[in-house]
């Protein structure tokens, strides 16, 4: 009933202001055709030599004013019921997207995300109006969905470690687990899980809302690829795998946190040794592209990926082999980071693969240092 009322005034508003603009078309007729017409009449019909007769002047001068006044009164009904009819078809015309845009907006604001308004032909202007709140209505049904699927996997990821220090917790105290190097490792090692998923989770959301504080610093590329190569050359060593850095030929330069950038490639390296069986081979390369940007390619030839989880590895807790990366240690986050803070650094990060047995290549570009930049440029 509420919403039959306001499009009911929606159509009194139209026509009370097309009546407004009748009444002024009205008002200016008959000052016009009283005021100014009856002189102009008599004038004219003086200079075509009819103006000797008082009673024949007389007599069409009243017919100039019937006339007036019956035009008006035929004019003045016909404008107030074109307005009318106008009004009502305006409303019309207007009332079903605005109801539409109406209900739409309550459903979204009591929690349903997947309502939309159909376009409809009420005029560019309402399908503008349609086409804005559906993008949002998309944008906050995406929203929904990440921060679903966020809490569902937090509750996964923080599920296994805390059943763990549960179960060993209730074996202390029932005296059927002892307290032992065995134990306390154990659990240390769920609570420094626990605690690097936090770590990890304030990290990804820092960096995607643009919060994160960089210490930004000129660094040569070469040292910071060496540097990381060496504090994964262990663990590859342990597995069998081989990493190998292209030799740097220049001295590129790049503006980045080194901390941050050395996180980063942590993770790259460490999700390419995770995929890489032993006696495969990482790569790790770098170029110039243009005079101020840099290209770095952390390959690999082990399990590659798969075309329809190309698209989502860089998605929080994305795990495209849940089996085996449960085992790992890690939160299925790492990836989601490293993008984020390469992002934070004006730069991208991307991932192709051939398919899956074939390897896969993750490109880094990240913005030179405009000092190195000018130097190329000269």
């Amino acid at each position: 009933m509420t919403g039959r009322r306001r499009y009911q005034g929606l159509a009194a508003r139209f026509f009370f202001a097309q009546l407004l603009v009748v009444g002024a078309s009205v008002l200016a007729a008959v000052v016009v055709a009283s005021l100014a017409g009856p002189p102009l009449f008599h004038e004219h019909l003086e200079q075509a030599g009819a103006g000797h007769d008082a009673a024949q002047m007389l007599h069409v001068e009243q017919a100039y004013r019937d006339a007036n006044l019956i035009t008006l009164a035929v004019a003045l009904p016909t404008a107030l019921i074109s307005a009318l009819l106008a009004s009502l078809w305006l409303s019309r015309r207007l009332r079903t997207p605005l109801q539409d845009l109406t209900r739409a907006a309550t459903s979204l604001t009591a929690g349903n995300s997947r309502i939309r308004v159909p376009a409809g032909k009420a005029g560019p202007e309402v399908t503008t109006l349609a086409h804005a709140f559906n993008t949002m209505a998309d944008r906050l049904e995406h929203t929904e969905q990440v921060r679903r699927q966020m809490l569902s996997d937090l509750a996964h990821e923080m599920g296994t470690p805390l059943s763990v220090l549960t179960v060993y917790l209730d074996g202390l105290q029932d005296g059927v687990v002892d307290w032992n190097n065995a134990t306390h490792t154990i659990m240390a090692d769920q609570l420094t899980r626990l605690t690097r998923l936090m770590e990890d989770i304030d990290d990804v959301s820092r960096a995607q809302e643009h919060r994160i504080d960089l210490d930004l610093a000129e660094e040569g590329l070469g040292d910071l690829l060496h540097t990381a190569a060496a504090a994964a050359g262990e663990a590859y060593a342990d597995k069998g795998v081989d990493l190998q850095v292209e030799t740097i030929t220049d001295t590129a330069r790049v503006l980045v946190d080194r901390q941050r950038f050395g996180q980063v490639m942590s993770n790259l390296l460490s999700n390419a040794l995770r995929h890489t069986p032993a006696g495969g081979q990482v790569r790790i390369s770098v170029h110039r592209q243009g005079a101020s940007t840099a290209l770095i390619h952390v390959a690999d030839d082990g399990e590659g990926i798969p075309p329809d989880q190309l698209g989502h590895i860089f998605e929080r807790f994305y795990r495209g082999d849940a089996a085996r990366s449960r085992d790992d240690g890690g939160a299925g986050i790492g990836l989601t980071i490293s993008k984020a803070l390469i992002e934070a650094h004006g730069g991208t990060l991307t991932a192709t693969s051939p398919g899956p047995g074939r390897g896969a290549v993750f490109a880094l570009h990240l913005p030179l240092s405009p000092s190195d930049s000018e130097e190329v440029a000269r």
